[in-house]
């Protein structure tokens, strides 16, 4: 049987909006996520997915506690983490790790790469000298960096081998979750085929459990075994891969496939675009967040908020009309990016199946 790794339950974050330079006083809140659940099991990838704004990578933090919850529960290992001090979190912190989108941005710029990998060995006391040393050399080496990377800093990096190094600083203390807050976004495509493929290959090799962050579908469909659907701090679908890309139920996921580009000549008969804005977090809409863009909203929706419920086999829906939505939009025949598709496969051959080249 799977281990159940994390648990999240009702988890809640509501930034407050202040007004007032002497008496400040609370005007509102920013309900950016807003009672979500969420499970994942050792050695799996749940992705999740949505568009900008949406809670995810606050979710993501919220999973770390690198910000407080509102409301809610994240279990770890069966363990109530919400309400640890900062000396026993600290303890925890060496078995779930982040890495971030930007690694420019997360990486000290004063410091050379061994001084970064050292850095969280030291802090959760990996040894003496000589053994950590030992283990920044194989960290480099899973990688696919050499041991002469180590005296460099991090500007002397071109993109792809940065975002290396934040996976590399990510798995020094060898974690068991890690969040992955859309790790491949500001790379091109060809660097993107040889991140993901490293994740996955050092996924199977560590029995690593990710949480991949991400908007690019193409992206997901490769690296999750499930996926969940954000829209406006809820969860919208959640299933897993096979069953949500082929058959997505919530009509706002079905936009979001119906949205991927498609390499061929041929026009589509019928393109259904979302109309409207996102509305504002500050003042979400009654009932049904999803409403006021939706194709088949009816009364209902509007005064009555659905809840998440199963409708297919491991694949659970929050919408009142899920079994009438389906081909609202027409879903490309492939969510993969041809040239993505490509970039992945030339790199797993030519990394016979391991560790894709450096880059």
């Amino acid at each position: 049987m799977t281990e159940r790794l994390l648990e999240v339950r009702g988890l809640i974050k509501h930034f407050p909006v202040t007004r007032g330079i002497v008496m400040r006083r609370q005007i509102g809140a920013v309900k950016a996520v807003d009672g979500i659940d969420l499970d994942l099991d050792a050695g799996e990838t749940l992705a999740l997915v949505g568009e900008s704004g949406c809670g995810k990578s606050t979710t993501g933090r919220l999973v770390l506690r690198l910000i407080e919850a509102t409301a809610g529960s994240v279990r770890f290992e069966g363990r109530e983490i919400t309400g640890l001090d900062r000396r026993d979190m600290r303890g925890l912190r060496r078995h779930m790790q982040i890495i971030f989108q930007d690694p420019y941005a997360s990486l000290n710029p004063r410091m050379a790469v061994s001084e970064i990998l050292d850095e969280p060995l030291r802090v959760h006391g990996f040894g003496d000298a000589t053994t950590r040393r030992r283990r920044v050399e194989e960290i480099l080496a899973a990688v696919g960096l050499s041991t002469w990377h180590a005296a460099r800093y991090p500007h002397e990096f071109s993109g792809g081998q940065r975002q290396r190094v934040g996976i590399a600083r990510a798995l020094a203390t060898n974690p068991k979750l890690v969040i992955c807050d859309e790790p491949v976004s500001a790379l091109d495509v060809s660097i993107q085929a040889q991140v993901v493929n490293l994740l996955k290959d050092l996924q199977r090799a560590l029995g690593l459990a990710y949480v991949f962050i991400a908007h690019d579908l193409a992206v997901v469909k490769h690296v999750a075994d499930r996926v969940a659907v954000m829209y406006l701090g809820k969860i919208v679908e959640q299933g897993p891969k096979g069953g949500l890309f082929a058959r997505p139920r919530h009509p706002y996921t079905q936009a979001l496939l119906a949205a991927i580009p498609v390499a061929s000549p041929t026009p589509r008969t019928r393109v259904a675009v979302l109309e409207g804005d996102v509305p504002s977090p500050l003042n979400p809409p009654s009932g049904c967040r999803f409403h006021t863009r939706c194709p088949f909203a009816q009364e209902r929706c509007r005064a009555e908020e659905p809840p998440l419920r199963l409708i297919d086999v491991g694949q659970r829906v929050a919408c009142h009309f899920a079994e009438q939505t389906s081909g609202a939009f027409t879903l490309p025949q492939t969510v993969t990016s041809p040239r993505f598709a490509a970039k992945l496969a030339a790199y797993r051959m030519a990394s016979g199946g391991g560790v894709a080249p450096g880059s």
